[in-house]
């Protein structure tokens, strides 16, 4: 969501708990790179997740205070139907 600030006036983005799943979380590759004169690190994986019609690529998921950022949303390759898995990155936003 995004909101004013009323006193600077800056536009500010904010999240709201959307919902809460049961999910697989596993860390595919991590890496560290030089990002406009500051040291960086990227950090991506999977999380696996049952099929639900309402996740996308703008929502973000969040495990233990840690905020990853859904870069899609792939159906599980047999039906379509039973799961779902979200190539997620964190550490760096990805455009």
């Amino acid at each position: 969501m995004t909101t004013q600030d009323p006193i600077t006036g800056e536009m500010e983005t904010t999240w709201q708990t959307y919902a809460r799943v049961w999910a697989e979380i596993v860390p595919l590759s991590a890496r560290e790179f030089i990002a406009a004169s500051a040291e960086q690190s990227e950090v991506r994986g999977r999380i696996t997740i049952r099929r639900r019609a309402d996740v996308n690529a703008s929502h973000r998921a969040v495990h233990r205070g840690m905020a990853y950022d859904i870069l899609g949303v792939l159906a599980d390759p047999v039906s379509g139907l039973e799961y779902q898995t979200l190539p997620v990155s964190e550490g760096v936003k990805v455009a």
